[in-house]
């Protein structure tokens, strides 16, 4: 198996190293419009093989894409990064135009890949990837939804003081500080309700938390965060290759679904060879629908600035 990771900052070499320690792809290529910067995070990355036990190989490029040929799977990290302050809307600008030379370019020699999109905002740059490749909509999905419900798992498992391996955590919506909708109702520890052991207020606190995950490490590390970031795409690309068709919500093109259609927003997917196999219905309650509706009419007004460019 072959991924082929777009961008050679923080994120995309978090996802080939933690795609190389987990096994994930035997070839991982690593590109960059930089000289030499995606050739020397790749050496480095091998010079771990050895001591981590992988046996992947990693190879780095400058803007070679011939060296990306056949990739199964192609994750889509380029971009300008958030800066403290910013808003992940304020990117679409930038973003549209190298995702859209980004996206060409990898067809041309990978025509049948799958394309996992990070580079934000992420929900728009997935809808304008779809739009513009004219791609089956089960190739082009957005991580977001994955990195969003490890950080709401995370505060949970902070919270109830628990092994994070037992919790169980959604979070649906728009991959924005201010549309994505962490489903507390379904949250469980091993199984049980999370609203057993915390109170409102608590889970009220977690939520707001989740929401501004980001945001938060944005602030903290004067860029965006790229551990969490590059280990949720390794999760959802493991999937992908190795057809786990595990639950992952992720920012897909809706038909109908959630009585939404021509939008890319979270929702809960099943993830396996050929890309998001289904769509699974929540069967969201009054409440829930309405923050949905909201989160989405938000996307689609972010989609609706491309129109501008």
């Amino acid at each position: 198996m072959k991924v082929t990771v777009i961008g050679a900052g923080n994120v995309g070499s978090s996802c080939v190293e933690y795609i190389a320690i987990k096994s994930i792809a035997s070839d991982i290529v690593l590109l960059d419009i930089k000289e030499g910067l995606a050739e020397g995070k790749a050496l480095d990355l091998m010079q771990t093989s050895t001591t981590l036990g992988f046996n992947s190989r990693i190879k780095g490029v400058t803007n070679n894409y011939k060296a990306t040929s056949n990739s199964d799977v192609v994750v889509v990290t380029s971009g300008v990064p958030r800066k403290p302050g910013m808003t992940r809307e304020e990117l679409i600008g930038i973003n549209a135009g190298i995702v859209k030379s980004v996206v060409t370019s990898v067809l041309k020699y990978s025509p049948n890949t799958i394309i996992v999109m990070v580079s934000n905002p992420m929900d728009t740059m997935t809808y304008l990837t779809l739009k513009h490749t004219k791609l089956q909509k089960n190739r082009v999905i957005g991580m977001g939804g994955a990195l969003d419900s490890s950080r709401f798992k995370t505060y949970l498992s902070i919270a109830l003081n628990k092994p994070a391996n037992q919790i169980e955590g959604m979070v649906i919506g728009g991959h924005g500080d201010t549309t994505m909708i962490p489903l507390l109702r379904l949250a469980t520890y091993n199984g049980i309700p999370v609203s057993n052991f915390l109170s409102e207020k608590e889970l009220d606190e977690i939520s707001s938390d989740t929401m501004v995950g980001g945001a938060t490490l944005t602030k903290l590390l004067g860029t965006s965060a790229w551990y969490a970031p590059g280990a949720s795409v390794s999760y959802l690309v493991d999937s992908i290759l190795n057809d786990r068709n595990l639950l992952i919500p992720c920012s897909v093109l809706l038909e109908g679904e959630y009585e939404q259609k021509d939008i890319c927003v979270g929702v809960p997917c099943i993830i396996g060879k050929n890309g998001v196999e289904s769509i699974l219905d929540l069967k969201l309650n009054p409440d829930e629908m309405k923050k949905f509706e909201k989160s989405s009419a938000s996307v689609r007004s972010m989609n609706d600035a491309l129109n501008n460019l």
